[in-house]
């Protein structure tokens, strides 16, 4: 008995682990991503098309683990804050330890974990009435 319940732990240690490592690559991928991006900015005084976020992303070491990227420059302008959620990737994971959440970028190029609800609430207070009525309507912007 005892050895089953020690394979049990051991087990779901193994997977936290793999998760957490996971994330971390996510969490690496998207500060890359931050880096290019506020490198555009510095060179050409706006923030780079979504079509050339794809196509960075893509390049990315490690952007399998990022996954869906949804980039929001074209609900940012001039006066937006440094705290501005820029991008962001929802990762889903199984285990207790990590749980769903995402991997945010923010206009000054943190990267950071964040969990469902705390994102959640924290897009719901950036988005315009604007972007949240094109995503509800599941139509997303066209490719600049």
């Amino acid at each position: 008995m005892t050895v089953v319940v020690i394979t049990a732990i051991a087990v779901v240690a193994l997977i936290n682990f793999r998760d957490w490592v996971n994330r971390s690559e996510a969490k690496r991928g998207m500060k890359r991503l931050g880096q290019i991006v506020l490198k555009y900015r510095k060179d050409y005084g706006v923030l780079p098309p979504e079509s050339f976020v794809a196509n960075t992303r893509e390049d990315l070491k490690g952007h399998v683990r990022l996954g869906e990227v949804r980039y929001r420059a074209l609900w940012l302008d001039s006066d937006s804050t440094k705290d501005e959620i820029l991008a962001y990737s929802e990762i889903n994971y199984r285990p207790l330890l990590i749980g769903r959440g995402y991997v945010v970028l923010r206009v000054d190029g943190r990267v950071e974990w964040m969990g469902k609800k705390e994102f959640e609430t924290l897009l719901a207070q950036q988005q315009s009435p604007e972007e949240i009525q094109m995503l509800s309507a599941g139509r997303l912007p066209a490719q600049q």
